[in-house]
């Protein structure tokens, strides 16, 4: 078998043998409205087959193996969200890498653009650990919760617009059920700015009209209710984008301080 078994004991692992499993897009439509808890609905995300292409290359990553990770086990599994249950801010990516959360089972764990994202938390207070390296290392996080707009590694990084909207209904439902608590929303990348914003409006918030251009601190006031919600972008720490300067540690720092500024007010 090429992907961790539900029930297997994998460190986090939210699933059990009897976790129901969507195979198409309407049944992920129905276990995403379904789950009425985080932890019902982390467990049927992360057991998900409803995307023919990116089951098959997720666990053709987690057979053939890089390299550098030859003898390990790798999670093969789509890569649910995690983090605190009440959260005041969410960090929405794209997608797991294959080597990275594919491995790992945690998304941002385990990959170069982690390394980035979790030394920039550490630093303003959402981490609990500078680094994070695979799913029972100890890292937490504070006040925040991580979830990808697709949750399974893609070929090329490139998931399909069928891909993106199969997954759409367990983005929408995991922003509703932290909506109560949520003030900030921080986008990596254009995609995730993209996806996140019909997800937001499906989850209940309020939101302008148009959806602004995306742009790094680029900030969007929308709400929730009475409360006041911010969703901001930012730079995808990529290593294309690391390596060119186009985004710096400054430039994380100064989002996720203000995010943590906005959050806790």
């Amino acid at each position: 078998m090429s992907f961790v078994p539900p029930g297997s004991g994998w460190p986090g692992d939210p699933a059990d043998p009897d976790t129901p499993v969507a195979h198409n897009a309407h049944e992920v439509a129905k276990l995403a409205a379904d789950s009425r808890t985080p932890s019902d609905l982390v467990a049927r995300q992360s057991v998900c087959r409803a995307c023919p292409r990116l089951v098959e290359w997720r666990e053709q990553v987690a057979d053939v193996k890089r390299r550098a990770f030859a003898d390990e086990t790798y999670w093969g599994r789509p890569v649910p969200g995690w983090g605190d249950e009440r959260p005041h801010t969410l960090i929405v990516g794209l997608a797991p890498a294959a080597h990275g959360g594919n491995r790992t089972g945690r998304i941002f764990t385990g990959d170069r653009s982690g390394d980035w994202l979790f030394a920039s938390l550490y630093r303003t207070g959402f981490a609990v650990q500078e680094t994070s390296v695979h799913a029972g290392d100890g890292q937490r996080l504070i006040g925040a919760r991580m979830m990808a707009a697709v949750r399974c590694a893609p070929p090329a990084n490139k998931p399909t617009p069928e891909e993106r909207d199969t997954c759409f209904p367990w983005l929408a439902r995991e922003l509703a059920l932290m909506a109560g608590t949520t003030r900030v929303i921080v986008a990596l990348g254009g995609f995730a700015w993209q996806a996140v914003w019909p997800a937001l409006r499906e989850a209940g918030f309020t939101l302008p009209p148009r959806r602004p251009p995306f742009g790094h601190a680029v900030e969007v006031p929308i709400s929730y209710g009475a409360a006041p919600v911010t969703l901001i972008g930012c730079y995808h720490p990529s290593q294309q984008n690391t390596f060119t300067g186009r985004v710096t540690a400054d430039m994380l720092d100064a989002v996720f301080a203000r995010a943590a500024a906005l959050g806790t007010a």
